[in-house]
């Protein structure tokens, strides 16, 4: 994977947050580790199929809808509060594109 690995903090939030049951007590900051890496693995495959974005901006573009995505999924499976799910949306956003910064391709 080439933002974060099997055996990275988000791995393990996404292993977690995933795993839990039905209306678990899930902290926003777990929940946006798990995000982010579900939207590096969502973007890794909308690349190989269909070829990786542009620009820089398209690509956390990609990766925000992808994150946005993966927590509502988790509000509406696990159950979380409105703020609780802007502040996973938020911090998702963020550490998917510190990964995205972090990938040698788009390093400025």
């Amino acid at each position: 994977m080439g933002f974060f690995h099997h055996d990275s903090d988000q791995a393990q939030a996404y292993n977690e947050v995933v795993n839990a049951p039905h209306k678990a007590e899930l902290s926003h900051e777990l929940i946006a580790a798990a995000a982010s890496f579900e939207a590096a693995k969502a973007y890794e495959k909308h690349c190989a199929a269909n070829g990786k974005p542009d620009n820089h901006a398209t690509a956390k573009e990609l990766l925000a809808a992808f994150s946005g995505a993966f927590v509502d999924r988790m509000v509406e499976t696990k159950g979380l509060d409105y703020v609780d799910t802007e502040k996973a949306k938020h911090h998702a956003k963020q550490q998917a594109e510190q990964g995205l910064q972090s990938n040698p391709e788009w390093s400025y």
